[in-house]
C-alpha cells in the first residue's frame, strides 16, 4: 500500500512529461470542427510534422500543443477525415475545419462523460439522430426511440396522450427493481417513469413528456459494459444519453419557426354486437340455462328498441397542434441556442387532453485560451386532463365496451343518465359518457432542468471541468368526482356526496460532477485519452395529499368545502450517491484500441456494510482494415472487431428498504406502533456481468455499413422481497436473491442505394433477438403475478427456466362438438379441471423485433417510410373474458367473435356454447392468448424544400412544407384493436396483457418550417 501512491504519481508524470519538456516552445491552441455542420470533432490527431510530438483533440474539439517556431507545420489527421497541413506562422490560435472523407466514420458519439468519433468506439453504442423523428409527432423522446436502434425495445402502453412508455435495452434484468435505462440529458440524470401518484387504471403518465423532443440533437444508447460501466450502479439496464441542440461555431444568427397541425383517432376499434344481435345471443344463453328470457326482460322488439354505439359516444377525432420558434448562432468563440415550444393534443377519449409549454436556452463560450464556460436551462409546464380508462372497471373506454347497446347515455331531454337517477339504465351502475365529462382529473407538472459548467486547461491538454446541475419536478394532482359518478357517488363509503383528492409533491436532484481529462500522443503512434472524476448526487422527495367527501353540492369541489376530511399524509425522503470514476483509452496507430473504465459507487439505499461497490469494464478493438494484408481489398473502407467484458449494477429501488421500519397498527382495539418491515443490513445492489463481441464493417466508401453484436448478460443478487413464513409476523423481507440471464444478437445495416447527385435513396434496417430466462429464485416455488383468474391461480408466473412475462393458465383443447363445452387439458389426470391443471402458455417477449427505414430525396422532395415490427410475442387478450364471455352475456356487450359460438351438436368452432351463469366455459385458458406479432407502418412523411430562388424573394433562408402519417397501417393476426399495448404499464412480470386498453392513436398531420 505504501508503494501505491508513488506509482500513481510516476504514471501521471510520464503522461504530462512531453508537455513539460517542450514548455520552452510557443503554445498553439485551437478547435477542430466539421466542415459539414460546424460541429466540434474529438479525437483528431494534431502532430508536428517531422516529429513524434503530438496531441489529440478533446471532447469539445479543443487542442493545445507547443511548437518550436513559426515555420512549424501541424498535421491534422483522423480516419474518415481529409488530412490537412497547416503552417503555424505567427498565430497562437489556429482553428481548423476538416472535410469528411468517409461517410459516418467521423460521426461524433457521446460515450458518457466524454465524446469520440464513431471510428474509435470499442463498446456497443447505437446512435439516433433527430433527423429520424423530427416529423413524427411524439410527445416524449423515449417514444422517438421506437424501432430506431438494435437492442432497444420500446412499447407505448396505450393511446393515452402523455402516457407511459416502456423501454428495455437488451431485455429485462430485474424482477422488482426498475428495468428502465438510465436517461441522461446533457450530463444530467433525469426523472423517468410516472410523476402522478394517482392511478388511472393500469396507465401512468410519463415524466419525459415534459421535455420537448424538437430540442434534441441526438441520442446514444450505451448497451454493453464497456460503454456504460462508467455509470456503475445505475447502468445495468442500459444508458440513454440525450444531447440537446446547441449553437454552432461561426454560424450567422438564424431564426426558425415551425408549425404542425393534424388529426388523431384510434388505430382500430373493437367490433361489438348491435342490440338485435346481442339480444338474440342473450336469449339463447338464458334458454340454454333452462330459464325464461322474457322474465329477465329480454323481450324481442322491446329490449332492443334502442341501439347505442357506446364507443361512438366516448371516442372522438382529436386535434393535434404544435408550434415552435428557435434561434441559433455563434462566432469563433461563442455559440447559443434558444427555443420556445407549445404542444396541444386532444385525446381520442372525451375530455382527455395534454398540453405542454417549454423553453430552452444554452450558451457556450471560450472566454480565454484556457477558460471555457457555459450553461443550459429547460423550463416546461404540462397539464394533463385525464380520464379513468384502460383496466379500470369504471373506466370510460372499458365502460363503453361493456355497456349494453340498448341503453342510452342521455334521456329524452338530453340530460345525462347518472347513478341515483331513477331513470338510469347503464351497466355496471355508471354512465361512461358521464364518467368522461363530469369529474375533474388534472395533473399539473412543472420541470426545471439545467446546469452551469466551467472548464480550465491547467497545463497543456490537461483540463479540469466542473458542472453543477439540477433536475426539479413539481407535480399537482387535482381531482374531484361528483355525486353523479361511480367513484363520487356510487360507493357507500363516500356517502354518495362527492369525493375530492388533492396531492402535491416535488422531486429535486442536485448533481455536481468534476472531471480531469488528458490527451496526448507519444512517439507519434500511441494515443492516450485519460479521464478521472468525482460525482455527488443528492435527491429529495417531498409531498403530501388530502382527501375529502360529503360535499354540500357539486358546485363546491375543493376539499375546504368537504364535510369530512378523512385521509391525508405527508412525507420527506432524502437519498444520495457518492462516486468516483475513471476511463482510459489507448490506441496504437489507430489500429489497436483499448478502453478501460471503472466506477466506485456509494449509495444511501443500502446497509452500511454494503453501501459501496466497484464496477469495472474493459474492451478491445482491432481495425483489420488498417493491416497491410488487407490492402488488396480495395472496396473495404473500415473493418473493426470488438470485444468487451465488465460489471454494472442496479440500485433503483425505494428508499430505506434495508432498515427495519415501524408503522401505525392496532391490537385488540387499541392503536399504537408496531414493526412493519424487517431490517436487512446486507442489502446491496443487483449486479450484472456483461460480455459482448461485435463487428463494424463499412465498404464502398461508406455506401454499405454493418454493425453486428452478440452478448451474454447475467444478473445476480436480485433485489427481491423474499417470502418468509407468516408465523414470523411478516410475509417477506427485502433481500438479494435469484438470477436472470439475457443473451442475444443484434444487427444494423445501412446502405446508400442510389446517390447520383439528383436522387439519393438510403435504407436503414435493425433487427434484434433477445433470450430472457429466470435462472434462479430463492426457492423452486413459482411466483404468481398479473390478474387472478377463474380456473387458474393467476395470468402470469415467474419460474426458473422460463422468461419474465410468461403466461400461466389452463390449456384450451377446443370445443366438444357434441355438447359445445370447452375441453381443457387435465394435466394431473384426476378427471377434474382445477387450478392444479394450469401450465405455461407462452410468453410476451418477442423472438425478433426491429425497424426498417427508407428515405428518398429528389430535387427538393424527400420521402421517408418507416416500418416497425415484432415477431413471436404472445398477447393475453384479457378483454375477451368479457367480450366473449359465455356465461355473463346479460351483463356485458359481446364482440363479433361470439357469433361463431357452438349452437347445435356437430358444430365445429373454437367458441364454446353460451349458457347463462355457466363459468366453466370461460375459465382463463390459452383460448385468450394470441399471437401478438405485427408489422406496422409507423410513419410516412413527404416533404418539399422550396427552391431558394423563391424563398429569397421574401427574405427567407429556407422554407419547407410536409405531410405525414403515423400508425397508418398494421398487419397482425391479433384480434384485439392493438397488439402493442400493455395494460399494466411498465410491468416486467405481467407484461403483454390487453385488458380494455385504449389502442394507440393514428396521426395525420401537416407542417411548415421557415428559417430566416
Amino acid at each position: 500500500m505504501n508503494n501505491y501512491y508513488p506509482r500513481i504519481l510516476l504514471l501521471v508524470f510520464l503522461l504530462i512529461l512531453p508537455g513539460l519538456l517542450l514548455a520552452q516552445g510557443r503554445r498553439i491552441s485551437g478547435r477542430v470542427t466539421s466542415a459539414q455542420d460546424n460541429s466540434t470533432l474529438p479525437g483528431v490527431n494534431v502532430v508536428v510534422r517531422g516529429s513524434t510530438q503530438g496531441v489529440s483533440t478533446d471532447a469539445n474539439g479543443n487542442y493545445s500543443i507547443t511548437v518550436p517556431g513559426d515555420n512549424t507545420v501541424l498535421l491534422f489527421s483522423s480516419i474518415g477525415l481529409v488530412t490537412q497541413e497547416v503552417t503555424v506562422g505567427n498565430r497562437s490560435i489556429i482553428n481548423v475545419q476538416m472535410q469528411e472523407a468517409v461517410n459516418e466514420l467521423a460521426q461524433v458519439v457521446v460515450t458518457g462523460y466524454n465524446t469520440t468519433q464513431k471510428k474509435d468506439i470499442t463498446g456497443s453504442i447505437a446512435s439516433v439522430s433527430s433527423e429520424r423523428f423530427k416529423e413524427i409527432p411524439v410527445a416524449s423522446f423515449d417514444q422517438a426511440l421506437q424501432g430506431q436502434a438494435a437492442g432497444v425495445q420500446v412499447t407505448q402502453s396505450s393511446g393515452t396522450p402523455g402516457g407511459g412508455i416502456s423501454v428495455r435495452v437488451r431485455g429485462s434484468t430485474s424482477i422488482s427493481a426498475s428495468n428502465r435505462p438510465l436517461f441522461i440529458v446533457d450530463g444530467v440524470p433525469v426523472e423517468d417513469g410516472a410523476l402522478t401518484s394517482i392511478g388511472y387504471g393500469g396507465q401512468n403518465d410519463n415524466a419525459f413528456s415534459l421535455l420537448n423532443p424538437n430540442d434534441i440533437e441526438s441520442m446514444q444508447i450505451l448497451k454493453d459494459a464497456s460503454a456504460k460501466a462508467i455509470y456503475g450502479s445505475r447502468a445495468a439496464n442500459g444508458v440513454v444519453l440525450i444531447t440537446t441542440k446547441r449553437g454552432k461555431l461561426n454560424q450567422p444568427t438564424t431564426f426558425t419557426a415551425e408549425v404542425q397541425r393534424g388529426l388523431t383517432e384510434v388505430v382500430r376499434r373493437p367490433d361489438l354486437l348491435n342490440s338485435s344481435e346481442l339480444l338474440e345471443l342473450q336469449r339463447e344463453a338464458v334458454i340454454n340455462a333452462g330459464q325464461n328470457p322474457d322474465k329477465l326482460g329480454l323481450i324481442k322488439g322491446v329490449t332492443d328498441g334502442v341501439n347505442t354505439n357506446w364507443l361512438d359516444m366516448v371516442l372522438r377525432r382529436g386535434v393535434y397542434q404544435q408550434y415552435q420558434l428557435s434561434s441559433t448562432g455563434g462566432n469563433d468563440r461563442t455559440r447559443f441556442y434558444v427555443s420556445g415550444n407549445y404542444r396541444d393534443e386532444e385525446g381520442v377519449q372525451l375530455n382527455s387532453r395534454f398540453t405542454r409549454m417549454s423553453g430552452t436556452f444554452s450558451f457556450d463560450t471560450k472566454a480565454t485560451q484556457r477558460l471555457s464556460f457555459g450553461t443550459n436551462m429547460t423550463v416546461s409546464r404540462g397539464k394533463n386532463y385525464r380520464v379513468a380508462s384502460d383496466n379500470a372497471l369504471n373506466g370510460v373506454y372499458s365502460g363503453a365496451i361493456n355497456s349494453l347497446p340498448y341503453n342510452s347515455p342521455y334521456d329524452e331531454f338530453g340530460r345525462l343518465y347518472v347513478p341515483g337517477n331513477p331513470n338510469y339504465q347503464g351497466f355496471p351502475n355508471f354512465n361512461p359518457v358521464a364518467e368522461a365529462l363530469m369529474p375533474r382529473q388534472q395533473t399539473i407538472s412543472v420541470k426545471m432542468l439545467g446546469g452551469i459548467y466551467g472548464e480550465y486547461e491547467l497545463i497543456e491538454n490537461l483540463r479540469f471541468r466542473s458542472k453543477a446541475s439540477i433536475d426539479y419536478n413539481s407535480i399537482i394532482d387535482d381531482n374531484y368526482y361528483p355525486t353523479s359518478t361511480a367513484v363520487g357517488g356510487f360507493s357507500e363509503s363516500v356517502g354518495r356526496r362527492g369525493l375530492g383528492v388533492f396531492t402535491s409533491s416535488w422531486a429535486a436532484t442536485f448533481i455536481n460532477t468534476n472531471t480531469l481529462t488528458y490527451n496526448t500522443i507519444l512517439a507519434g503512434k500511441h494515443r492516450i485519452n485519460a479521464l478521472a472524476g468525482v460525482e455527488v448526487i443528492q435527491r429529495t422527495d417531498r409531498g403530501g395529499f388530502s382527501q375529502g367527501r360529503i360535499f354540500p353540492s357539486d358546485d363546491f369541489t375543493y376539499i375546504g368545502s368537504a364535510g369530512v376530511v378523512d385521509a391525508g399524509n405527508s412525507y420527506l425522503a432524502n437519498s444520495g450517491l457518492l462516486s468516483g470514476f475513471t476511463e482510459v483509452r489507448y490506441d496504437y496507430n489507430e489500429k489497436y484500441l483499448l478502453t478501460t473504465t471503472a466506477r466506485y459507487d456509494g449509495s444511501s439505499r443500502f446497509g452500511r456494510s454494503r453501501q459501496f461497490g466497484f464496477f469495472p469494464s474493459a474492451s478491445v478493438a482491432w481495425r483489420l482494415s488498417s493491416e497491410k494484408f488487407m490492402e488488396r481489398f480495395r472496396f473495404l473502407t473500415d473493418l473493426k472487431l470488438r470485444a468487451s467484458f465488465g460489471y454494472t449494477g442496479n440500485e433503483r429501488i425505494g428508499n430505506f428498504q434495508f432498515l427495519g421500519r415501524w408503522g401505525a397498527t392496532t391490537y385488540s382495539g387499541a392503536s399504537g406502533l408496531g414493526p412493519s418491515a424487517l431490517a436487512n443490513p446486507n442489502l446491496q445492489w443487483e449486479r450484472t456481468r456483461e460480455a459482448n463481441i461485435g463487428l463494424d464493417l463499412s465498404v464502398f466508401n461508406g455506401r454499405l455499413s454493418l454493425t453486428a453484436d452478440a452478448y451474454s448478460n447475467l444478473t445476480d443478487n436480485l433485489l427481491f422481497a423474499q417470502p418468509i413464513p407468516l408465523t414470523t409476523g411478516f410475509g417477506a423481507v427485502q433481500g438479494n436473491i435469484g438470477k436472470v440471464a439475457n443473451r442475444g444478437v443484434e444487427l444494423t445495416i445501412s446502405s446508400v442505394n442510389i446517390d447520383n447527385g439528383k436522387v439519393r435513396w438510403n435504407t436503414d434496417l435493425n433487427i434484434s433477438r433477445n433470450l430472457n430466462k429466470v435462472v434462479e429464485l430463492a426457492s423452486t416455488e413459482p411466483l404468481y403475478r398479473g390478474y387472478q383468474a377463474d380456473g387458474a391461480s393467476a395470468t402470469n408466473i415467474i419460474v426458473p427456466g422460463q422468461p419474465l412475462g410468461t403466461f400461466w393458465g389452463l390449456k384450451f383443447l377446443g370445443v366438444d362438438p357434441a355438447t359445445g363445452n370447452a375441453i381443457y387439458d387435465d394435466v394431473n389426470g384426476d378427471g377434474r379441471i382445477t387450478p392444479d391443471d394450469a401450465q405455461i402458455l407462452g410468453n410476451a417477449q418477442p423472438k425478433l423485433y426491429g425497424g426498417l427505414t427508407n428515405k428518398v430525396s429528389y430535387r427538393g422532395f424527400d420521402l421517408s417510410v418507416f416500418f416497425q415490427f415484432s415477431y413471436g410475442n404472445r398477447v393475453l387478450n384479457f378483454t375477451k373474458t368479457s367480450l366473449v364471455n359465455t356465461g355473463s352475456s346479460i351483463s356485458f356487450n359481446q364482440g363479433r367473435e361470439a357469433l361463431k359460438r357452438w349452437q347445435k351438436p356437430g358444430d365445429i368452432t373454437s367458441v364454446p356454447r353460451y349458457e347463462f351463469e355457466n363459468t366453466y366455459n370461460n375459465f382463463h385458458s390459452s383460448r385468450f392468448i394470441e399471437d401478438g406479432s405485427y408489422l406496422r407502418l409507423k410513419n410516412v412523411s413527404l416533404g418539399y424544400n422550396i427552391a431558394k430562388r423563391w424563398v429569397n424573394r421574401i427574405k427567407l433562408t429556407n422554407a419547407r412544407v410536409f405531410v405525414a402519417g403515423t400508425n397508418i397501417w398494421t398487419l397482425t393476426r391479433y384480434t384485439g384493436p392493438d397488439p402493442e399495448v400493455s395494460t399494466l404499464d411498465g410491468s416486467t412480470s405481467a407484461q403483454g396483457i390487453d385488458f380494455f386498453t385504449l389502442p394507440q392513436v393514428k396521426y395525420l398531420q401537416g407542417g411548415v418550417t421557415v428559417t430566416f
